[in-house]
């Protein structure tokens, strides 16, 4: 938030999620039931009743989609948006592997001197 107060942007903190796509370039979600929250799992539902990233909410977005993955098709995300055109998640996972590649010759470098190339 702090960055877009030095651009000159100001954020939107909303609970609608139509209001929040409005405009959006990109959105983003995660899993509502997280490991080890199991057995919160009617609870969380219920309170994320409505915010399901779906080909309906994105309906008239230019917004991409993004996830950290794994998803739960059909929880908070269909299986039709984390496909579809306006996904980048597939982008992201594999930007991930390479960024954690990099991360770990940097830590082995450090831990031990060694210089490879992955």
């Amino acid at each position: 938030p702090l960055l877009l107060l030095d651009l000159g942007q100001a954020p939107t903190v909303t609970t609608d999620p139509e209001e929040a796509i409005d405009g959006a370039d990109v959105v983003y979600t995660d899993v509502w039931i997280s490991m080890g929250q199991e057995d919160q799992r009617d609870e969380k539902l219920e309170a994320f009743d409505g915010f399901q990233l779906n080909g309906e909410l994105l309906d008239g977005s230019d917004a991409q989609v993004m996830h950290c993955l794994p998803a739960h098709r059909g929880e908070e995300i269909t299986g039709d948006v984390l496909e579809g055109e306006q996904s980048l998640v597939w982008e992201q996972a594999e930007n991930r592997l390479h960024a954690q590649k990099g991360l770990i010759v940097e830590l082995l470098e450090e831990k031990v001197g060694f210089g490879f190339i992955l």
